[in-house]
């Protein structure tokens, strides 16, 4: 029989949210988890460090929408323990942007892939991509200035009036008179 009412609430929203992140598996390293060429570290883990022989592996939880920090299952199962970048001042990024930076250092034909490096290279990516979006931008202006241009574009010669045409009634008509009064503001 289906339970009817209402649905349990979330009480942990971070908790929940991490039990749908992808899982992984890394064993624990003195430096802390290394995962993809970057490396995680915090002080909450120096406990698990000093005895890392007795876990071959953790259970890993990743956000690809930004890999700037993991959650770990601590040994006993119980909670996540969230893990930032060892190296604070690396911005955050993207599982797709960090994939796109190595697959371009490996065109480069660098076979050793160090944090730095996919870090620098990530850097002149959105650098290019940055400069390209103002130069997108400014072409689509210049290119409506055009267009405006166009469509508003005066004839090439002026067409003078025709002297032969006269208008007969104009002879009769009265001079104009000045105004007598005018109106200051």
């Amino acid at each position: 029989m289906a339970r009817v009412g209402v649905p349990a609430v979330v009480t942990r929203a971070t908790s929940f949210l991490v039990d749908f992140l992808p899982i992984l598996r890394r064993t624990l390293t003195r430096t802390g988890f290394v995962i993809d060429h970057i490396h995680y570290y915090a002080d909450a883990l120096k406990p698990w460090i000093a005895r890392r022989e007795r876990w071959p592996s953790f259970l890993i939880r990743r956000d690809p929408r930004d890999i700037s920090r993991i959650w770990v299952l601590e040994p006993e199962g119980q909670h996540y323990l969230e893990i930032p970048y060892r190296t604070l001042s690396h911005p955050a990024v993207t599982l797709w942007e960090q994939r796109q930076a190595l697959a371009k250092l490996r065109q480069q034909g660098r076979e050793q892939v160090d944090e730095s490096a996919l870090f620098r290279m990530i850097g002149q990516m959105r650098e290019i991509v940055t400069s390209a979006q103002k130069a997108t931008r400014k072409a689509r202006r210049d290119a409506d200035r055009r267009q405006h241009l166009k469509t508003s574009a005066r004839p090439d010669k002026p067409v003078p009036p025709d002297t032969d045409i006269a208008d007969p009634q104009a002879d009769n008509l009265p001079p104009a008179k000045p105004f007598d009064q005018i109106e200051e503001w």
